[in-house]
C-alpha cells in the first residue's frame, strides 16, 4: 500500500512537472514572459472560477431539493475537514509529532461521517415523533368532536 508521504511527493512531483510545462509553454513558446507569480495568479484564478461554477450548479440543484441545506453544510464541512485532516497529517510529519500516514486521515474523515449519521439518526427521530405526536392529538381532537 503506498504512504501518504509518497502519494504526496508523487502529487508534489506532478504540479512541478506540470509547473515547468507551462513555464515553458508560456515563456518560450508563446513569449509572454511571464513571472512564477503571474502563473500562478492566472492559473489559481482559472482553477478558482471554474470550481465556483461547478460548485454553484450544484449548489443551487441540491438547495431545491428537501434537506437540501442539510446536504450543502455537509458537503461544505466535508470539504473543510478534509483540508484539516490533511493539514494534521502533515503537521505531524513536518514536526516529528506522528507518521504521515493515510490512514489516519481517512480514520479521521470517518469519524465525522460517523457523528453525522448520528446527528441524522437523531434529526429523523425527532421528525418520526412529531409526527406521530401530531397525528395522535389529530385524533384525539376528532374524538371529541363527537
Amino acid at each position: 500500500m503506498i504512504s501518504l508521504k509518497d502519494a504526496i511527493k508523487f502529487l508534489a512531483e506532478i504540479v512541478n512537472n506540470l509547473h515547468d510545462i507551462l513555464i515553458h509553454l508560456s515563456n518560450d513558446i508563446l513569449g509572454l514572459q511571464l513571472t512564477d507569480k503571474d502563473l500562478h495568479f492566472y492559473i489559481m484564478g482559472f482553477i478558482g472560477i471554474c470550481s465556483f461554477l461547478v460548485v454553484y450548479v450544484i449548489s443551487k440543484k441540491l438547495s431545491q431539493l428537501p434537506f437540501g441545506i442539510t446536504m450543502l453544510s455537509f458537503f461544505y464541512t466535508l470539504t473543510f475537514m478534509f483540508v484539516l485532516v490533511f493539514a494534521i497529517e502533515i503537521q505531524q510529519a513536518l514536526t516529528n509529532r506522528g507518521n504521515l500516514e493515510f490512514i489516519d486521515a481517512i480514520i479521521g474523515l470517518w469519524g465525522y461521517i460517523i457523528f453525522f449519521l448520528i446527528y441524522i439518526a437523531i434529526v429523523l427521530l425527532g421528525i418520526s415523533v412529531k409526527k406521530i405526536y401530531d397525528k395522535v392529538k389529530s385524533n384525539q381532537s376528532r374524538k371529541i368532536d363527537y
